[in-house]
């Protein structure tokens, strides 16, 4: 293999800079040609290719984004679509693929590697951490801390005038980012995806913990698939609680931006080498992750499909933590 191409898709995440360096230079590392794609699937279509070397990802590494750009191709969707963007890289004389993203950038990597002869290979980026076959993806390690900072500086609020604070935190089908978040934050709840509980839940939950007396409280919420879920509960409980200040903090998009912390950043360059080494050494249509800290190839159809079950370690230390978690 002498010619590749790497690629960002879907959500951004801090790190995946980090990820393209190291398979820029691990590339020119073992003298093969790399070209960054710009704007995914559709820059793949538009064959917006740019040759890079180890000067093109000079000064990457702590910056959050994506050099390479990020955007949705409804185009790609199609099978005419796929033809023009096989037919673009083929052009292009590229040999194999990298793309950096979550579920949507896999999906579409194994339909076109099902479709047509050219490996690829799959980093996970994304700050969710929701896809099987790696404990850690791209971006969720930054994600949290942001979340963490945000959660210290609300709680210093929330105790000065003994408020109830529902935060949003990030996390469409799983609560990974809720519950790291509030075990390193003190949060007193959770609520995640996997476990919804109605306002009832959450107001007894506060009636049993301050016994006769107003203390602050901060309960962490995942957007689930309805973001502004938080705002559902703190109305509810209000109604119900109407001595009580209550307050809504939705940290939204900060979550994806920023400089990555150095776990991300050693874990993209980890999964941009290996990726990298994976298409020299013939493998195609999987996922290389990072498992009891080491490297794994997971298939991409079992990493899309799979369901990733929240860390069981990590719901017993909340439980014992703060009682039950709903």
């Amino acid at each position: 293999m002498k010619k590749i191409a790497v690629f960002t898709s879907g959500g951004d995440a801090p790190g995946m800079n980090a990820c393209i360096r190291a398979v820029v230079r691990t590339a020119n590392h073992y003298d093969v040609e790399v070209h960054g794609i710009i704007r995914g699937y559709d820059g793949m279509i538009k064959g917006n290719y740019i040759p890079m070397n180890n000067r093109s990802v000079s000064n990457v590494i702590q910056k959050g984004g994506t050099i390479l750009k990020s955007a949705r191709s409804e185009e790609f969707r199609t099978a005419e679509g796929r033809k023009i963007a096989y037919e673009s890289l083929k052009e292009n004389g590229i040999e194999g693929l990298i793309g950096i993203g979550g579920d949507g950038t896999f999906t579409g990597l194994k339909i076109f590697s099902e479709e047509y002869d050219i490996p690829v290979i799959g980093a996970p980026g994304t700050i969710d951490n929701d896809l099987f076959g790696t404990d850690f993806t791209i971006g969720y390690d930054t994600a949290v801390n942001t979340a963490l900072d945000a959660i210290d500086k609300i709680r210093d609020t929330a105790d000065a005038h003994d408020r109830i604070f529902f935060v949003e935190v990030m996390g469409r089908d799983t609560g990974y980012i809720a519950i790291r978040s509030a075990i390193g934050g003190g949060a007193e709840m959770a609520i995640t995806p996997e476990n919804r509980v109605p306002a009832e839940g959450i107001i007894k939950k506060i009636n049993s913990s301050e016994s006769g007396e107003r203390y602050s409280h901060i309960i962490i919420v995942a957007e689930g698939h309805t973001p502004g879920y938080a705002n559902h509960l703190a109305q509810k409980t209000k109604e119900a609680m109407p001595q009580h200040d209550i307050r809504v903090s939705m940290l939204g998009h900060i979550q994806r931006g920023g400089s990555p912390t150095a776990s991300d950043r050693v874990l993209a360059s980890r999964l941009g080498v290996a990726a990298v080494e994976a298409l020299l050494a013939d493998k195609s249509s999987v996922m290389v992750g990072v498992i009891n800290r080491k490297l794994h190839f997971t298939s991409l159809t079992d990493a899309i499909e799979k369901e990733k079950p929240l860390n069981v370690e990590l719901v017993r230390i909340i439980e014992i933590l703060n009682g039950r978690i709903f």
